[in-house]
C-alpha cells in the first residue's frame, strides 16, 4: 500500500480538475482497451460537476495526481464505478483499491446494496480489479450497443 491522500472532487475545483485529467489521459490510460474518444467521452463535465461528491483524487506526498476514480450511487442503490484510472507510475501501488475502498464505504453509508462497473470484455486489469474484490462477473452481450458487449462486475456491499 503507497502512502497517497484521498481527496474528494468536492474539495477541488471540478473544470479545473477535468481539464488537468484530460491533459494527461494518455498516460492515466495507457495500456487500456479503450480509445481516445471513449476515454474522453468518460470524462463528462457531469461526472465532475452533478457526481462530484462520488470521486476521488489520489494524491502522492509531493501533490502529484497518482489516480482518479469516477463513481455514482443510484436511486434504486446501486454503487455504479464509472471509471477509474491511476498513473503508470503509480499501478500496483494499492492505489485503485484505495480509491474502490473508498467509494464503497461512502456508497454502503448511503445505502446502497452493490457496486458495479460495466468494462470491455479485453480489460484485463479491470477483471483483475474485480478478482480481488470478489466481483462476480456475467457478460452483457450488446450492453453498449448493437455488436458492443461489455462485462459487468458486481459485488455486494459492504466490503470486508
Amino acid at each position: 500500500m503507497t502512502d497517497v491522500r484521498l481527496v474528494g472532487f468536492e474539495e477541488l475545483s471540478a473544470t479545473a480538475l477535468r481539464d488537468r485529467l484530460l491533459v494527461r489521459r494518455s498516460a492515466f490510460w495507457s495500456g487500456s482497451a479503450l480509445d481516445d474518444a471513449t476515454v474522453v467521452g468518460l470524462h463528462d463535465p457531469l461526472f465532475f460537476h452533478q457526481f462530484g461528491g462520488f470521486g476521488a483524487l489520489a494524491l502522492s506526498a509531493d501533490g502529484e495526481d497518482a489516480g482518479y476514480l469516477l463513481g455514482v450511487v443510484s436511486a434504486d442503490r446501486l454503487a455504479v464505478v464509472h471509471a477509474v484510472a491511476v498513473h503508470p507510475s503509480w499501478r500496483r501501488h494499492g492505489v485503485a483499491g484505495r480509491l474502490l475502498g473508498r467509494f464503497a464505504a461512502l456508497a454502503t453509508g448511503l445505502g446502497a446494496r452493490a457496486v458495479q462497473a460495466v468494462v470491455v470484455p479485453g480489460d484485463t486489469a479491470a477483471r483483475a480489479m474485480g478478482a480481488r474484490f470478489g466481483a462476480h462477473v456475467a457478460p452483457s452481450a450488446g450492453h453498449a450497443g448493437a455488436s458492443a458487449d461489455r462485462m459487468l462486475l458486481t459485488r455486494t456491499l459492504p466490503l470486508p
